[in-house]
């Protein structure tokens, strides 16, 4: 009855296999260090589990100082167009405004002098947001600018054409009238089609990140649908080095 072992250790072997190669994507193509790594991100709290939406202050720190080690070139979303093929530049971004993106990820980022973008869903429910003095503190240091994330967090998919574009111009202007200036946006969700692409642009901004799992150059075909970095706030050194080489860890 060998063979029964055999195949039972085959199976076994063949299991790890694929778990290892569907959460190190080591065997992806390198991106070279002369594409914009965008880094998406959402909460910095110690009070929640890691996960695809909280990456702990601690986590985050190890981020930051892999990311200085390596001498990186941080930078606002809106900015990008300006370090075109030069190499380890990286733009930040957290998606939705939450409050411990001032209370836990500010800090660290004034401490290692890293700027970072923050898409802001100006009257989204159901999250502790930050508050309109501190999004001014924020925008005045220097380190951080604000974009828009429409104003409650909407699938734009599963809006009329008119709500969709009301929402985005909303958002655009509820920032303005915090901070001045609001340059970029985020879909919500990952969720739009080339329309909203174009309504991005009509409503006057510069660029629009959305989820999509890559490292790309910054062309005149993706200046509104920009691919980011998958991060987890569990993942280890190496799947935090594979993301920022691949543009994802994990499968």
């Amino acid at each position: 009855m060998m063979w029964v072992l055999y195949i039972f250790l085959g199976l076994l072997v063949l299991a790890a296999v694929l778990y290892l190669l569907g959460n190190y994507t080591f065997w992806l193509p390198y991106r070279s260090a002369k594409l914009p790594r965008v880094v998406m991100l959402h909460q910095v709290t110690p009070h929640a589990d890691a996960s695809g939406m909280n990456m702990p202050p601690a986590k985050f720190e190890q981020l930051l100082r892999y990311l200085t080690h390596r001498k990186s070139i941080f930078c606002f979303v809106s900015e990008l167009d300006q370090f075109k093929n030069q190499k380890n530049v990286v733009a930040l971004s957290f998606d939705d405004g939450f409050l411990d993106n001032y209370q836990y990820a500010y800090p660290l980022l004034k401490k290692y002098q890293a700027k970072a973008t923050i898409f802001l869903a100006t009257e989204i429910d159901g999250i502790e947001k930050l508050t309109p003095t501190q999004i001014k503190e924020m925008s005045a240091s220097g380190i951080i600018e604000f974009g828009a994330h429409t104003q409650h967090h909407v699938n734009l998919l599963k809006l009329s054409d008119e709500d969709a574009f009301r929402e985005m111009q909303a958002s655009k202007h509820d920032v303005e009238q915090l901070v001045g200036a609001c340059p970029s946006f985020a879909y919500p969700f990952g969720r739009f089609n080339e329309k909203h692409q174009q309504m991005a642009k009509q409503i006057g901004f510069k660029n629009a990140v959305s989820t999509r799992k890559k490292i790309e150059a910054l062309t005149m075909q993706n200046q509104f649908n920009i691919p980011r970095v998958s991060t987890h706030g569990a993942m280890n050194a190496l799947q935090m080095r594979i993301a920022l080489a691949k543009g994802r860890y994990k499968l």
